[in-house]
C-alpha cells in the first residue's frame, strides 16, 4: 500500500509540474513576431499552414481516393490551390485531370472534400490553342484571343460568360485568363504565334480583356491577367528556356496593366519569366523585387494575389534552383506560387519539398513572417470574396 500511495504522490506530483508548465509556456513551439508595428504572432503549426495556402500545385490523375498522393499533399500541406491540365507532359499522355465533364465535376468534389482549407481550382481556359476544356471532351468551342480581338467587345464579354457558364457545375473557381500581352512580335512562339494576343494595339488589348474579366465575373470566376510585365516581344518560348526581351520590350506593353489595375476589376496578376536586363540584370520578372515590389505594387498600385508562373518552366529550372528560385520568388513579391508538377519529371512530394523550402527559410532570416503574412492575407481575402471561404 506504501508503494502504491509513493506512486500515486509521485504522480499528482509531475501531473502538477506539467501544469504549471503549459500555464507558464502555453505555446512551447517557436512564434515569430511579425514587426514592431504589429502584436501579430504565428506559431510553427500556423506559418505552416499559411505556407500551404501559398501554393497552386498540379497532379496526375481524372480521379482520386483516400489513398491518392495527392490527397496526402492536401491534407498535410494545406494547399491553397490546384490547377487542372488535359495533357500530361512527363508521360507524354493526353489524359492528365481531364476526361469528360461529369468526370472533371466529380473529381473536383472529391479534391474539395479532402482538402484542409476550401481550394483555389484553377485552370487555362483562355480559348483557342490555350484551353484545356477541349470539345473533344465535351465542352464548347471557344475562338482565341486573337479571333475575339478582330471582333466587339460585347462579342469577347459573351465568349468569356459562355466559357465560364461551364465552370459552375464542375466546381472551377479560378481561370489564369485573360492574355494581356501586346502582340509586338506576331512570330513569337509562345504569344503571338498561337493567337494568344488580343491585339499589337494595347487599347485594343486593355479593351478585350476588361470584357474578358466581366464576362468571368457574371459567373463570380476569378480572374488573372498574364504575363507580367509583358510577353508579347519575347523571341523564345520560357517554358524551354529564358526569354530576354532586354532588347525588344516595349513601354506599351504596361498599358494593359496601368489601365486593368485602375478599374479594380483586376484580382490577380501572373508574372512572367522573362529577362529585361534593363530593369533587372540578374533576374527574371518572376524572381525580380524591381518588377514585382517596384512597378507592379509601387508604380501601378496592384494590392491583389500576385501569382507566378509555372515555377517549373525551363527559364527557371535551367538558371536557378528550387529551392532559390521559391526563396526569391516569394522575396520579390510573389503571393502565390504554381508548381504544375507537369513539366519534364514528377515529384508527387513537390509541395511538401516547397512547403520545407519556405519553413526554413523563414527560420533562417531568409524570408521574413511578415512577408508570409501578408500573402496568406492576400489570398483569404480573394478567397472570401468570391464565397470560396466564409
Amino acid at each position: 500500500m506504501m508503494k502504491l500511495a509513493n506512486a500515486i504522490f509521485t504522480i499528482v506530483i509531475l501531473t502538477g509540474v506539467l501544469l504549471i508548465i503549459s500555464y507558464l509556456f502555453p505555446d512551447p513551439v517557436n512564434t515569430y513576431q511579425t514587426s514592431e508595428n504589429k502584436t501579430e504572432k504565428i506559431t510553427d503549426k500556423q506559418l505552416l499552414e499559411k505556407i500551404g495556402q501559398m501554393l497552386i500545385v498540379g497532379f496526375q490523375g481524372t480521379e482520386i481516393s483516400e489513398n491518392s498522393p495527392i490527397v496526402r499533399e492536401l491534407k498535410d500541406v494545406n494547399i491553397g490551390g490546384i490547377i487542372l491540365f488535359d495533357y500530361d507532359v512527363p508521360s507524354k499522355t493526353p489524359l492528365r485531370n481531364i476526361a469528360n465533364p461529369e468526370q472533371v465535376k466529380q473529381l473536383i468534389t472529391n479534391l474539395q472534400k479532402y482538402a484542409s482549407t476550401p481550394l483555389l481550382v484553377a485552370i487555362d481556359a483562355e480559348g483557342g490553342y490555350v484551353n484545356r476544356l477541349k470539345v473533344k471532351y465535351g465542352f464548347i468551342e471557344v475562338p482565341s484571343a486573337q479571333e475575339m480581338g478582330v471582333g466587339t467587345i460585347e462579342n469577347t464579354r459573351q465568349v468569356a460568360t459562355d466559357l465560364t457558364n461551364q465552370f459552375l457545375d464542375l466546381g472551377i473557381n479560378t481561370n489564369f485568363a485573360p492574355v494581356v500581352d501586346v502582340n509586338i512580335n506576331p512570330d513569337n512562339p509562345v504569344i503571338g504565334g498561337i493567337e494568344r494576343s488580343f491585339s499589337a494595339d494595347p487599347e485594343e488589348v486593355t479593351q478585350h480583356a476588361l470584357s474578358f474579366i466581366e464576362g468571368q465575373h457574371q459567373n463570380n470566376i476569378i480572374t488573372s491577367i498574364k504575363h507580367f510585365p509583358g510577353h508579347g516581344s519575347s523571341q523564345d518560348d520560357s517554358h524551354k528556356g529564358m526569354a530576354d526581351v532586354t532588347d525588344t520590350y516595349q513601354e506599351e506593353e504596361l498599358i494593359p496593366y496601368r489601365k486593368l489595375i485602375k478599374t479594380g476589376k483586376v484580382d490577380m496578376v501572373m508574372t512572367a519569366h522573362i529577362m529585361n536586363r534593363n530593369i533587372d540584370p540578374d533576374y527574371p520578372a518572376t524572381l525580380s523585387q524591381f518588377f514585382i515590389k517596384d512597378i507592379l505594387r509601387k508604380d501601378l498600385g496592384f494590392e491583389g494575389v500576385v501569382v507566378s508562373d509555372d515555377m517549373q518552366m525551363g527559364a527557371i529550372t535551367e538558371y536557378f534552383g528550387f529551392a532559390e528560385s521559391i526563396i526569391l520568388a516569394i522575396n520579390a513579391g510573389c503571393d502565390m506560387l504554381i508548381i504544375s508538377n507537369n513539366s519534364s519529371t514528377y515529384d508527387e512530394t513537390a509541395p511538401h519539398k516547397a512547403q520545407e523550402i519556405i519553413f526554413n527559410a523563414v527560420k533562417d532570416g531568409l524570408i521574413s513572417p511578415e512577408r508570409i503574412i501578408e500573402a496568406s492575407n492576400r489570398i483569404t481575402n480573394l478567397k472570401k470574396q468570391y464565397s470560396i471561404i466564409k
